[in-house]
């Protein structure tokens, strides 16, 4: 319950923050302080402060203009000093974290008066492993004159390449930089960076000779000592994988933030997505023998890896004959339709004999599992001393390799298994296919799974272990309801939400224009024709705007139709990173000179161009899912399998969140005005359309009809 000082302290706070910047308070921010602060006080707790009972989560939507990150710091840090828990805050993209750990959290401190330590915390893919660049820049010289093999011809560096490694190596060992990728001056390709990163499979932790400097542990150093954590959902998902409190604090004693909690669930499904290339895995399987064979003829024979190295040989034989049986029933798959790139297996369920070949694979491929980790350990020990046999120095240099070896030989157990194991009666499926892909001049065969709903995952792992948590976005309603958003997220109907409207004055301030036109999205060439005629005639005249399409291939023909005068001003996804495409359109457009971005989903959401900088939106597709999508379509059966109806019950509901998210774009402040033009006259022609255009904002209204 909030108690009278508790509740003192969070209205003083709120207050102080207000007078401190000038500011009026805002009906819609004092009512996500409330309700939030209700919700966390009113968790149970026992005598050692555990988490009583199971109304501990509280979902809130908050539109535009809220000011929901000071709502929900006010809000959560008095109750999480209160009952002396940490505080964890995770955001789906970078810009948020960087804008909460350089503008909001020091302004709170500041102008709020609240004292809390806090540290941004980033996965290892972030940061730079010195063994690994040393290694590299180590093996050049070896490999150069005797790389007999294609892992270690894909070793070798070009000379551009090493230069730049050695540069990295100089700016760490010199100060100038801490080894996070992302306080690099430029942007480097993730096929150059990915090589110098770890995982939790590949580090050896204290045993490294590198870990006093190591920028990962660098980074980690404060965080038990600090009250919150700036995070990502990735890392969250990744800590509760470890089974919570490895990364991250003890989630029994954190209250998690999820902001843009909208991402929470896709991303949850894609931590328990696998793939694996049939080839590709041959080729990883046979290299494990000989790779082995080199670790022991360098350790000079040392029993305690020459063991399981050998035993290896019978699981590895095993697991390469599996698939040497998989590989014709599953390019079988593509005789009949030869034009097709890929093959999904309707309702998630594979044939019987595929079924059973993936059962002995998955034995297989867990028994060279547990060989390998094996021999991890051995080296593992062995960096610690406790090996005789076993060289040190060696143990350093070649446990990374086996660990990364390791961790690809799980990923394909874990795949395996996922194919071999019925899905349960009742529960959401898992989505099932395989895609045909080329693999440097080779067509290789990709095998994947992925679950269409992580609600179970997110219940067992986050819900039912936390101490509690608040999920905040400004698009969670589908049409209006939260029902959707709680089923995805894992959590019960009776969760505590609260739907926020924004303060902005749509009506007079922005107009949705839906034109008269003769073509309907359904026939692609047609409307994509349309839609460049219009771009031509509406672009001649706009200073600042942004146009979403539905796909690579309407963007890339609007474009084309569009005469150089238009051309020139122009700025298009896939030309530039997404940071500098929106850089250069803010430098055009305070040079005076107009702008427009051409781009797809990825600009729909997190685009923040406030007044002069956007002033017209351009959606030239009602944003519904690619129907051929694998897990889309997987879901679509299942929803049909269980009463419901595929696109009334999701596919509507979901280019609802999605239109919501794409207007959102336009009205960023209170002075900002502009217009949202929608070219797709299905919000008029269909019975949901009505459904679609009463869920977005209440802006003025054009439409032809």
């Amino acid at each position: 319950m909030l108690d009278k000082a508790l509740k003192e302290n969070i209205q003083s706070a709120y207050s102080r923050f207000l007078a401190s910047k000038g500011l009026r308070a805002r009906g819609a921010q004092k009512q996500m302080i409330a309700v939030i602060a209700r919700g966390l006080a009113g968790i149970g707790c026992g005598e050692k402060g555990e988490r009583l009972g199971e109304k501990h989560v509280t979902v809130v939507e908050a539109g535009t203009g809220t000011g929901k990150t000071i709502a929900y710091l006010l809000s959560v840090l008095p109750v999480a000093a209160a009952r002396k828990k940490k505080v964890v805050l995770s955001t789906a993209t970078v810009s948020l974290q960087e804008q909460l750990v350089n503008k909001d959290l020091p302004e709170v401190i500041e102008h709020a008066g609240i004292s809390i330590d806090y540290q941004l915390a980033k996965g290892r893919g972030r940061y730079l492993c010195i063994n690994k660049i040393e290694q590299h820049l180590e093996r050049q010289g070896d490999l150069g004159q005797m790389a007999l093999y294609e892992d270690e011809e894909a070793e070798v560096l070009d000379p551009a390449t090493r230069a730049l490694y050695r540069e990295l190596v100089d700016k760490l060992a010199s100060g100038r930089w801490d080894g996070d990728r992302d306080n690099l001056p430029d942007t480097l390709d993730d096929q150059i960076w990915r090589p110098l990163t770890s995982d939790h499979m590949q580090c050896s932790n204290r045993r490294c000779v590198n870990f006093s400097a190591c920028p990962f542990y660098r980074s980690r150093e404060q965080l038990d000592s600090v009250q919150l954590v700036v995070a990502n959902h990735d890392l969250v998902l990744a800590d509760l994988a470890l089974g919570g409190g490895a990364i991250l604090p003890d989630p029994a004693d954190t209250i998690y933030i999820f902001d843009e909690g909208h991402h929470l669930a896709d991303k949850a499904s894609g931590h328990f997505a696998f793939s694996a290339r049939l080839g590709a895995s041959q080729k990883l399987l046979q290299g494990i023998p000989r790779k082995l064979g080199a670790l022991v003829d360098e350790a000079g024979g040392a029993i305690a890896l020459r063991d399981p190295s050998e035993r290896l040989q019978r699981p590895v034989s095993d697991a390469l004959l599996t698939l040497e049986q998989i590989d014709p029933t599953l390019h079988a798959l593509f005789d009949s339709e030869e034009a097709s790139t890929r093959v999904r297996f309707p309702q998630g369920r594979v044939p019987e004999a595929l079924s059973l070949s993936c059962r002995d694979l998955t034995s297989a491929s867990e028994r060279v599992s547990q060989h390998l980790e094996q021999v991890v350990s051995v080296l593992r020990e062995a960096m610690e001393g406790e090996i005789a046999e076993v060289d040190r120095a060696l143990a350093e240099r070649w446990y990374p390799q086996l660990g990364r070896l390791w961790g690809r030989v799980q990923q394909l157990s874990w795949l395996a298994r996922s194919y071999a194991t019925k899905d349960l009666e009742g529960r959401s499926p898992t989505a099932r296919w395989v895609s045909r892909v080329d693999n440097n001049g080779l067509t290789d065969l990709e095998v994947r799974s992925a679950p269409v709903s992580s609600a179970d995952t997110l219940k067992e792992h986050l819900w039912d272990v936390c101490f509690g948590a608040v999920v905040t976005s400004a698009t969670l309603t589908a049409l209006g309801r939260f029902d959707r958003q709680l089923e995805q997220l894992g959590l019960p109907a009776d969760t505590l939400c609260e739907r926020l409207q924004s303060p902005f004055d749509h009506y007079n301030k922005g107009v949705l224009e839906v034109p008269s036109m003769r073509t309907d999205p359904r026939d692609p060439q047609a409307h994509t024709e349309e839609v460049a005629e219009i771009l031509t005639a509406r672009l001649a005249d706009t200073g600042a705007a942004l146009v979403l399409f539905s796909s690579w291939r309407q963007m890339r023909t609007a474009l084309e139709r569009q005469p150089e005068s238009i051309k020139n001003r122009v700025l298009a996804q896939g030309e530039q990173s997404r940071q500098e495409i929106l850089r250069c359109h803010r430098q055009r457009v305070d040079a005076g000179e107009p702008s427009v971005i051409f781009g797809l989903a990825s600009f729909a959401e997190g685009v923040d161009l406030p007044g002069g900088y956007l002033t017209e939106v351009i959606i030239t597709k009602l944003p519904f899912g690619v129907p051929d999508d694998p897990v889309d379509a997987t879901l679509a059966e299942w929803i049909e399998q269980q009463g419901g109806n595929a696109f009334s019950d999701w596919s509507v509901p979901t280019a609802s969140m999605r239109l919501t998210q794409a207007v959102g774009r336009l009205l960023r402040t209170e002075e900002d005005s502009g217009r949202v033009v929608l070219l797709d006259r299905r919000v008029v022609t269909r019975r949901y359309g009505r459904q679609l255009l009463d869920s977005l904002p209440p802006f003025r209204r054009e439409i032809a009809y």
